[in-house]
């Protein structure tokens, strides 16, 4: 398995978390942004602390998102929707020349449960217009984050969609996919495709809330 730097932008949120630490086992080298590194460097811990006990070596470590992205290979965004825009903008100069992979879904949620926004553009397109000079990748975002801090080794019910315009881009993070379900991701097609894939993580919410499960998403025939 190939293994990267990866800065988890967002790495202090559930979502981030649990990607991070299923990077960190499975091999990768890890860094957890935050705003301050002092938000980012317990969870980094937490992470190495758990990976060790389950008699792992981890390279984890946390630091300001500047710092986390600028020294990664990978830059994986794992923020909330609102702010998103704004938050890459403030990393365009450390995402420049870099492969952003973003797993950010623009959900709202009202009585009604979960929903997809109505955005002119996907999370992962709006990366892309603001840094045109990095590779930006859509994955990850259907894999629950409680099922990311399970005691499961790997996720192997499950498949990682990757959506991307950019061959490379896309087989970097289908490789990583590999550290989450042991197998390498699904090519889901082109970056536009996340229009589509962002929002049907408010179905998964839902059929969760349901049946009072952590459903994912399997992808028979291939």
């Amino acid at each position: 398995m190939t293994t990267y730097r990866i800065a988890v932008i967002g790495g202090t949120g559930p979502q981030g978390k649990g990607l991070a630490y299923r990077f960190a086992k499975h091999g990768h080298q890890v860094v957890i942004g935050s705003r301050a590194a002092e938000k980012a460097e317990p969870i980094a811990s937490e992470i190495a602390e758990r990976i060790t006990e389950e008699g792992g070596s981890p390279v984890v470590s946390g630091a300001a998102n500047t710092d986390a992205a600028a020294g990664a290979d990978v830059v994986l965004l794992a923020v909330p929707f609102s702010g998103h825009d704004e938050l890459v903008e403030s990393l365009a100069e450390q995402l420049s020349g870099k492969t952003i992979i973003s797993c950010v879904n623009p959900l709202g949620f009202d009585k009604g449960g979960p929903y997809g926004l109505d955005v002119e553009r996907s999370a992962a397109e709006a990366a892309q217009a603001i840094v045109p000079t990095a590779t930006v990748v859509g994955a990850f975002h259907h894999v629950a984050a409680a099922s990311l801090w399970s005691g499961a080794d790997f996720l192997d019910h499950e498949d990682i969609l990757v959506c991307g315009d950019d061959a490379d881009g896309k087989e970097i993070a289908q490789e990583m996919a590999r550290a989450v379900t042991s197998h390498v991701g699904i090519d889901a097609g082109k970056l536009r495709l996340a229009r589509q894939l962002e929002p049907l993580t408010a179905v998964l919410i839902s059929i969760n809330k349901k049946y009072k499960v952590r459903s994912g998403i399997s992808i028979a025939g291939v």
